[in-house]
């Protein structure tokens, strides 16, 4: 099985949407976890009730500390504009970058277009695993 890493500096936002938007669409073809760096003692709260709305509960998440072992474990790492936090995990997997606005500080109005925008991506990462060999 496949196994996706999201990495944001904080784990408390957009990594965490990608993880919980990821696991929901591949249905457990495939794997999605997250990390972050510098992890935030909890998930965003405008997070939280921006994926509720959307029928999925995120509430009892915990950021997660990035470890060597994680990036061992992935078979793909997709980093949320961690380049712009001088914060690049390197690995020896495949890793690409999604340029997301981090909803830190943001009003609930703009937290919903980040997340409507990570659902977008993982649904295209959802659909490129599935047309390929890639996601099994």
């Amino acid at each position: 099985m496949k196994k996706i890493l999201f990495v944001c500096v904080h784990n408390a936002g957009r990594s965490q949407m990608a993880e919980a938007f990821f696991n929901r669409m591949a249905k457990g073809r495939a794997q999605g976890f997250s990390a972050g760096a510098q992890v935030a003692d909890k998930v965003n709260p405008m997070v939280v009730e921006a994926m509720r709305e959307v029928g999925i509960d995120i509430s009892r998440r915990k950021p997660k500390m990035l470890t060597l072992k994680m990036l061992e474990d992935a078979d793909r790492v997709i980093t949320m504009d961690c380049g712009a936090e001088g914060v690049s995990p390197a690995s020896f997997v495949p890793t690409e970058d999604w340029q997301l606005e981090d909803p830190e500080g943001k009003p609930i109005e703009q937290v919903r277009q980040i997340r409507d925008e990570v659902k977008a991506r993982v649904e295209g990462l959802i659909t490129e695993l599935g047309n390929g060999e890639n996601f099994t």
